[in-house]
């Protein structure tokens, strides 16, 4: 049976009942508000997927029967904030309907592999230039291709979350809207190129598909607590700096684990798939267990029910987490030390360009700065003490 959903801001589609696909079709403009909860769990599907485009297939939802749906929310019982119903909402449902552009599907892990014998001679390694990873290219607000085939359509595409709590979430007070610090800055960059702050398709990724959203064209930036550094460098193209950040790990109030350390040893640590998080697990696992899943949020999810005990996470992420649930907790140090920037197309060098130039006149002003009001609005209240932006370093190119 098919049922016809028609939602807010543009957006129509399509949704089954558990156990089916999600296909959606419309532009990939905002899609409909969260349920109100007053949290950006409310928002999540714990592994279901979406799409914003025309007859893409998506991703199967959990079927729920009436018996699971109580025994679940037996479980959570005990967990503080709202977010514990709403994340049992989140896997039981699945029928949330999010403006994704497609997502290319996730392939099942094969078992493992034994790794074939060294050559007697290895190879020379290419040569490292990658020395300064959050180096981008010098501000400029001269057009090229990019930014005239974003003016000719009108819109600027932007791959955003809608589940990170300040960053980019649903907020039930401003009517399920799309808010958070990222989406305040692709506010300030489509005001600057088009001349309208609301001139926005909006399209919700997950984690794994921040970089194939951009080569596949589907976006034309990525907003999204993204990291700089080599690897990706590889791919796409960064922004300077808008944010500093570290990875920290989030776990239960009375967990024994006390960080990026031992007390990992043989247990389960949840990390995003394609997340930074996920690489620093993978190159020192302190002989954890790991979970890996679509999105961080759905760690969120996993550790209120018990399914994993920890999460590797950005420190800047976890702080919200914690901030709207009283069960969790940050523990131990940052062990890294990362900047967001804004993905592009590696192509895009004009539009990396604009963006850098955005990004100098946002942070100008000091204390009166769009950054620092961006930042008290959003982020003070759950990461306090930061003075200032990142300063941006350029390279000729």
């Amino acid at each position: 049976m098919r049922k016809r959903v028609r939602v807010s801001e543009g957006y129509e589609g399509y949704a089954r009942g558990a156990g089916q696909g999600v296909p959606g079709r419309g532009p990939g403009a905002e899609g409909p508000a969260a349920a109100a909860s007053g949290s950006p769990t409310a928002t999540a599907s714990a592994t279901a997927t979406a799409t914003g485009g025309a007859g893409l297939p998506a991703g199967p939802a959990p079927a729920a029967s009436g018996t699971g749906l109580r025994r679940l929310k037996g479980r959570l019982r005990g967990w503080g904030g709202v977010s514990a119903m709403a994340a049992a909402c989140a896997v039981t449902a699945a029928a949330v309907l999010l403006p994704l552009a497609h997502a290319a599907p996730e392939s099942g892990r094969a078992g493992a592999v034994r790794e074939p014998l060294a050559p007697a001679v290895a190879p020379a390694a290419p040569a490292d230039t990658c020395q300064d990873p959050e180096a981008s290219l010098r501000p400029s607000e001269v057009d090229g291709a990019t930014i005239a085939r974003i003016k000719s359509a009108g819109k600027l595409v932007a791959g955003v979350d809608q589940n990170s709590f300040r960053w980019g979430y649903r907020n039930q007070a401003a009517e399920g809207r799309l808010d958070g610090f990222d989406i305040d800055l692709v506010k300030a960059i489509a005001k600057d190129i088009l001349g309208d702050e609301n001139a926005v398709i909006y399209r919700a990724i997950p984690t794994s598909q921040r970089v194939p959203a951009l080569q596949d064209g589907r976006v034309d930036i990525v907003v999204r607590t993204m990291t700089i550094n080599c690897k990706r460098l590889e791919d796409v193209a960064f922004s300077t700096a808008y944010f500093e950040a570290g990875q920290q790990v989030l776990v239960p109030k009375m967990s024994p684990i006390t960080g990026y350390d031992d007390s990992l040893k043989d247990r389960k640590v949840c990390t995003a798939a394609g997340s930074t998080a996920e690489a620093a697990l993978k190159a020192k696992s302190y002989g954890a267990v790991p979970v890996s899943v679509p999105n961080q949020l759905d760690c969120l999810v996993r550790l209120q029910l018990g399914e994993v005990d920890g999460i590797i996470t950005d420190n800047a992420l976890a702080a919200g987490q914690a901030a709207q649930d009283p069960s969790v907790r940050l523990v131990g140090s940052p062990f890294t030390k990362e900047f967001y920037g804004v993905a592009m197309n590696k192509d895009a060098g004009d539009l990396v360009r604009r963006v850098n130039k955005v990004l100098d006149n946002y942070r100008a002003g000091g204390n009166d700065s769009p950054w620092m009001k961006a930042y008290r609005k959003h982020l003070e209240p759950v990461l306090p003490g930061v003075t200032a932006p990142p300063a941006p370093k350029y390279r000729d190119g």
